[in-house]
């Protein structure tokens, strides 16, 4: 970014470049997230940094100087304690700037990391199928007491932490619902574990939808104009055929339309 001299661009109401995304370490379903120790079914294997975190400081800092957004993937404990290091240094070097700092999937921290990320105004851009997609064998990578700050919704929301909920498509199933169903059931598409997985760590309906809505367009610096309905902002919605309820019948619903910035481009039927 320094050598080329790129300046972010606000674009227009569909296309926009003001961001940058780095990878600090792998994905916790084939052993390469970065952990402090080692995984719990692979002793000796901690995962690996795909930046190094003094690359990834430096990284960080220039583009936030550089006035970009910056969202870094990281997975494993180690992964996020090096990015929220890199995020801290950065928002030390700009004081009063509002930078708005990602870590993209933030799937397993300490609860040292949880707190720190809410204090930072750091946003945790989860996916919540990846809960439900990963919860038969999570727990063998990571054992009994990482586990509790696996994908541990309720604990960034106390900690005074900022969720924006996402797909993370193709990896994960595109739908809204289907996100919002995990969510709010931390349960598969069968409806087990029965009553979730680490049940204390579900949303409720309102906070998954505010999640996928408005939270976004926060991330996006686009909040005073999108993001949920109100007069005089852009009318962007989805329009369902029945009520959302915290339930099976989210994986039912069918979407009636789809309007966005005020003009209907879907309807079904």
């Amino acid at each position: 970014l320094a050598e080329r001299e790129l300046e972010p661009d606000d674009g227009d109401d569909y296309f926009a470049l003001v961001g940058v995304k780095y990878f600090a370490d792998g994905a916790l379903g084939s052993r390469g997230a970065a952990l402090a120790a080692d995984y719990s079914d692979d002793p000796g294997n901690r995962g690996l940094f795909v930046t190094p975190p003094d690359v990834l400081d430096r990284a960080v800092g220039i583009a936030a100087k550089s006035g970009w957004q910056v969202a870094t993937h990281a997975i494993g404990d180690a992964g996020v304690h090096a990015t929220l290091d890199a995020y801290q240094h950065a928002i030390e070097a700009a004081p009063g700037q509002d930078l708005r700092l990602r870590v993209e999937h933030a799937q397993v921290m300490t609860s040292d990391d949880i707190v720190r990320m809410g204090k930072l105004g750091v946003i945790a851009s989860m996916q919540p199928t990846h809960a439900t997609s990963d919860m038969p064998w999570a727990e063998a990578r990571l054992g009994p007491e990482r586990i509790k700050g696996a994908y541990a919704w309720r604990r960034v929301l106390d900690a005074k932490g900022f969720i924006v909920a996402g797909s993370d498509f193709p990896v994960e199933d595109v739908s809204p619902l289907a996100g919002i169903y995990a969510a709010v059931t931390r349960a598969d598409a069968q409806g087990q574990p029965a009553g979730g997985w680490y049940p204390d760590q579900k949303l409720t309906l309102d906070e998954a939808i505010f999640a996928f809505t408005a939270a976004p367009a926060v991330a996006g610096f686009v909040e005073d104009y999108r993001g949920h309905l109100a007069p005089g902002m852009v009318a962007d919605l989805t329009v369902y055929d029945r009520p959302l309820v915290a339930d099976h019948t989210l994986l039912d619903a069918h979407v009636d339309a789809t309007i966005v910035g005020g003009e209907l481009v879907y309807e079904r039927g």
